[in-house]
């Protein structure tokens, strides 16, 4: 006897509930959920340019009626700036579409405290701006007296005495709150430090003691802002982090597409731990426009998915099948074991999986993607 992973998405897509991992999907994942919650950095960009089959993908999804809301915890620039660059590299994309981490934490704030209160900002235009459309006033000293200090990625130029004034209106007891605590950001020439390092300096000449209410992937008011925004029934997340698309969504109770295009390669995928693990998996934002195959666990503990089976022999992982199959199947199936043997150990530990990895033509190496191929 064997049971499907997840089951057959179409029916009832996104209802409160995310499926388990890699579920299939009998129809296009653009016909099963009705509006797709895009990261940016890694999916739909990576730097300038678009990444592959992005503008062509998501102009089909939204030619067959999915809608589309472009998700980011960068907190520096306006949904306007956004949507001017995503046009810019051809995907249709207006200011309504963006949703900021920075208008998260500004709704946070605005909960918060009383209307028109200032808060001292430390970040850029995009934080900003979305505190002025919640009727608060931005300013940027501890001396002018805010009822709140907020912290965003406000860009390499952003002026470290910002951070001196955020750190002395927190050592004061000012409510404090982030944008988002990711510690570094994608850039072109490696990772650079985010807004989370920059809230380190202030936890540290505050005393180290406090911690601010953050807003940003993967926690529940960036989820809220997004849903409020797009008023979305049957959401899809879609995103290339683990530890903020993927975490997100499942903390949201929605399913979720992984695409291999930005910093999760197929190891860490295999490896994932629960809260990490996608609904479904694609090697880009193709992965839309197509139905997903069923992955089934067989009670030995081996996987299958199409033409392909995973299993752990010997204290390591293994995939066999047709080598002209789809290897996005193999991994589909080397993925549905790995999480079985881990979460059977009881101490999260995956099997080696880097010659089975190998064999699906998945880079193993530090500069690896989970690109085919290699």
């Amino acid at each position: 006897m064997t049971r499907d992973v997840g089951g057959d998405t179409s029916g009832d897509a996104g209802r409160g509930t995310p499926s388990r991992p890699l579920a299939g999907s009998g129809v296009a994942l653009h016909r099963a959920y009705d509006t797709a919650l895009l990261d940016l950095d890694g999916v739909v960009y990576t730097g300038g340019e678009a990444v592959p089959h992005a503008v062509e993908a998501l102009a089909g999804a939204r030619a067959e009626g999915m809608a589309a809301a472009y998700v980011t915890n960068n907190a520096s620039r306006t949904p306007a700036a956004v949507a001017d660059h995503l046009t810019r590299l051809g995907v249709a994309a207006g200011p309504e579409e963006v949703v900021t981490s920075a208008q998260a934490v500004a709704r946070l704030i605005a909960e918060a405290v009383p209307a028109g209160a200032r808060v001292l900002c430390a970040g850029g235009e995009g934080l900003r701006v979305a505190l002025r459309e919640r009727g608060l006033v931005p300013v940027e000293s501890a001396d002018e007296d805010p009822a709140a200090v907020v912290q965003g990625y406000g860009g390499p130029e952003m002026p470290w005495g910002r951070l001196v004034e955020a750190a002395l209106a927190v050592n004061r007891g000012v409510p404090w709150f982030a944008s988002n605590l990711d510690a570094t950001i994608p850039t072109p020439r490696g990772p650079a430090p985010g807004n989370g390092a920059a809230v380190e300096v202030v936890r540290i000449a505050s005393g180290g003691t406090r911690r601010p209410t953050a807003a940003g992937k993967p926690l529940p008011p960036m989820h809220r802002e997004t849903i409020l925004r797009t008023g979305a029934r049957r959401p899809l997340v879609v995103g290339d982090r683990l530890d903020t698309d993927i975490e997100g969504a499942r903390r949201g109770g929605v399913d979720s597409l992984l695409v291999m295009t930005g910093v999760t390669d197929a190891a860490r995928l295999v490896a994932a731990t629960p809260e990490h693990r996608p609904t479904h998996v694609a090697a880009d934002l193709r992965g839309l426009l197509v139905p997903h195959p069923a992955v089934t666990l067989v009670p030995d503990g081996s996987a299958t998915c199409g033409a392909w089976r995973s299993r752990v022999e010997a204290g390591r992982l293994v995939v066999e099948g047709d080598a002209g199959a789809d290897r996005w199947d193999g991994l589909r199936a080397l993925c549905a074991a790995a999480w079985a043997a881990a979460d059977a150990a009881g101490d999260g530990r995956v099997p080696s999986a880097a010659e089975a990895l190998e064999r699906l033509g998945f880079s193993t190496g530090p500069a690896g993607r989970g690109v085919p191929g290699g």
